[in-house]
């Protein structure tokens, strides 16, 4: 009984303006849409029905990495103004203007006061062959 007591949770905190939707979305890497994703630091943004809340936008960080990143801001609930905008490597929450760093996700203004803001909403983003998976 002891150890069950003493488990502790694994600390993620979850972000409780954004839903996390189940999905999965296939990018052919030979198709003109997706090909910029074949240069490091190349971001295309995803904004199919169903892919995410308000889309995706995708970024080849590495050699053969990528990641995945919700458009919409994550601190707080999605309305009009909450899809962010790219610019560079940045995307651009119109709200508040909060700006994200696309190959990390992390905020990179926030206020400086006491209050909890949140990062980029990440999905999974693997390649096999010339497909990249994004996921959530």
């Amino acid at each position: 009984m002891i150890f069950l007591l003493s488990c502790s949770n694994d600390g993620v905190v979850r972000n409780p303006y954004l839903q996390e939707v189940g999905f999965r979305f296939d990018m052919n890497l030979n198709l003109p849409l997706y090909s910029k994703l074949t240069n490091i630091g190349s971001i295309v943004f995803v904004e199919n029905a169903g892919v995410g809340l308000k889309g995706v936008y995708v970024i080849q960080s590495g050699i053969d990495q990528y990641r995945a990143f919700e458009a919409s801001c994550p601190n707080h609930v999605p309305n009009d103004c909450s899809q962010t905008v790219l610019n560079g490597i940045v995307a651009t929450c119109s709200c508040e203007d909060y700006e994200y760093n696309l190959y990390t996700g992390q905020l990179t203004n926030a206020p400086d006061d006491d209050e909890r803001r949140y990062d980029m909403l990440e999905y999974r983003a693997t390649r096999s062959g010339n497909i990249v998976l994004i996921s959530n």
